[in-house]
């Protein structure tokens, strides 16, 4: 029998995998639709006192992020995920560089969005995906096991957080950093699967049995 936490990991593979797909096809043209563009300005728009923020909330997706947790969970004996936490980056950077940003060619909102509030954001270069995107959603797919449940909500909504402040510093679209959260998602789960999978914490029930003290048989 199919386990429901197996059906949640595929069913969400398959959810990132057509975000992948459908926002690589919109955003081939090199243009930004009314639709998101509406989006964009709106959050753009959000007033100037958030830009501290946000800029601190945009670090959760710099490639060094990665390699600190990756230390934290080193530290904390986690070896297994500190590894895929490091695997993170070259991955993070084949995908983007070698394969999404040669197939998409869609430049930064400085040059495809007229009058773009841009805070310490490049006003050229290709943005699609956001590199920043994509290590903040592998940082919160591959912590999400090992953490209980107010610490997943952390993780991910620091993640949201972090690809809505790319789109407010107007260093993204938002199929831009939609299509990197997917990448995440799918870099994470592959990364779980491949090097973390059995490491995480032991159920209560495994932590119980291993503390239960060795049946004694009644003496002869």
């Amino acid at each position: 029998m199919i386990s429901t936490e197996r059906i949640v990991v595929v069913s969400g593979l398959v959810t990132a995998a057509v975000v992948v797909a459908v926002t690589s096809v919109v955003a081939s043209g090199g243009r930004v639709g009314a639709a998101e563009r509406a989006v964009f300005e709106a959050v753009n728009g959000l007033p100037d006192a958030l830009h501290g923020p946000m800029w601190v909330l945009q670090l959760m997706g710099v490639t060094g992020t990665a390699v600190v947790v990756a230390l934290v969970a080193a530290w904390r004996r986690r070896y297994r995920l500190a590894v895929a936490l490091v695997a993170l980056v070259p991955a993070k950077l084949l995908a983007e560089r070698a394969v999404l940003k040669v197939l998409v060619h869609r430049e930064r909102p400085g040059t495809t969005v007229p009058h773009a509030d841009l805070r310490d954001a490049a006003p050229t270069g290709l943005s699609f995906p956001s590199g920043h995107a994509i290590i903040a959603f592998g940082i919160a797919t591959l912590l999400t096991p090992f953490l209980g449940r107010w610490g997943r909500v952390t993780v991910w909504t620091l993640a949201v957080l972090n690809n809505v402040s790319r789109v407010y510093l107007g260093a993204h679209n938002p199929l831009d950093v939609a299509c990197g959260a997917a990448v995440g998602v799918i870099l994470g789960c592959a990364l779980t699967w491949l090097v973390v999978r059995d490491a995480g914490p032991r159920t209560t029930r495994e932590v119980q049995g291993s503390a239960s003290p060795p049946e004694r048989r009644p003496p002869r």
